[in-house]
């Protein structure tokens, strides 16, 4: 471990201020992404801010408009676990409750969930060259092991996919993020915080230098004809990243006509992939086996997948239909 400076900030105005221009500065929340990624040598950062404290930020607290504002120091767990959460944004308790492991959820919180590294087995082993960790060095994971790679958005000089469970739930629910930074507070819509790899896979979200997640918020929660449900397919039944996950949002009229859809992809992309193709698809149509299949399929016919990652495509589409089938039921 390399030495650092440690500072405790006590609102969001003392921890931008505290960051400053520093390059090398880090907000600290429960630290288990960043923390890890110190030990392996991928971050060095000189000073670590500790956020965890700020005042109100770790509250989950009704709106105006009958949603929730999640601060960006509440943990993982007590956002499963709060009853508002679990009655109006199902998708979204299912969701975290199938992130990482009950340990780590009871220390990450929201703001470092969405924050959390696109990466892979290439960018964690600074003996290998990595765009995302050394720009210009090369993806070796293109023609390398990437069973568990993108098949959607990559570009040739990044294939990572994103690790959330939690932002994929955000996407599907259209959350927003509220942060603050030196040029003042501005709202950003999921999706549209996380970015695509294109010719910069360093920069995971639209985030500028200094900024800092003070809250989530969730707009008046979906009405009572609505269903909602995220599904995880994955190698153990714990503590293991998403090959494919699908978050629904689905309302019905009398009859079986898609009223609105959400459909959000996870394991699939650089970011979080909502699935525009599939619900332009649904909407205004008497739902069936055949009319979710050509939906999954309307979505994942640009789908670019490796050599060793093709088998993500089939089972995204199955996913799809088996998840919007069930919610239909």
């Amino acid at each position: 471990m390399r030495p650092f400076r440690f500072e405790r900030a006590t609102g969001a105005e003392h921890a931008v201020t505290l960051l400053g221009d520093a390059l090398d500065a880090r907000y600290l929340g429960g630290g288990t992404n960043l923390v890890d990624l110190m030990r392996l040598g991928v971050e060095t950062p000189g000073t670590l801010i500790d956020v965890t404290r700020l005042v109100d930020h770790d509250r989950i607290d009704e709106t105006d408009s009958g949603g929730l504002r999640i601060g960006g120091a509440v943990r993982n767990s007590d956002l499963a676990a709060d009853s508002r959460v679990r009655e109006r944004y199902p998708v979204l308790a299912e969701a975290v409750l199938q992130g990482a492991s009950g340990q780590l959820r009871n220390l990450a919180t929201v703001g470092g969930n969405l924050l959390q590294r696109t990466r892979c087995a290439y960018f964690t082993d600074v003996t290998k060259p990595c765009n995302k960790r050394a720009p210009g060095t090369g993806c070796p994971a293109r023609e390398g092991r990437h069973h568990n790679h993108a098949v959607l958005g990559h570009s040739q000089h990044c294939v990572a996919t994103h690790p959330s469970d939690m932002a994929v739930a955000l996407v599907a629910l259209g959350a927003t993020v509220h942060v603050r930074g030196p040029a003042g507070a501005r709202i950003i819509p999921i999706p549209g915080f996380h970015r695509l790899p294109g010719d910069a896979p360093h920069r995971d979200t639209l985030l500028e230098p200094g900024e800092l997640i003070t809250a989530v918020e969730l707009g008046p929660p979906p009405g009572p004809r609505t269903r909602q449900r995220y599904r995880k397919v994955r190698e153990r039944r714990s503590f293991a990243f998403a090959l494919v996950s699908v978050a629904a949002v689905l309302d019905l009229e009398r009859g079986g006509t898609v009223s609105d859809v959400r459909i959000a992809l996870g394991g699939v992309a650089h970011m979080p992939w909502r699935a525009t193709r599939a619900e332009d698809a649904l909407r205004g149509a008497p739902i069936t086996p055949e009319l979710v299949s050509e939906a999954a399929q309307a979505e994942l016919e640009h789908a670019q997948p490796l050599r060793e990652n093709s088998y993500k495509v089939e089972l995204a589409h199955s996913l799809i239909a088996a998840t919007l089938l069930e919610l239909a039921e």
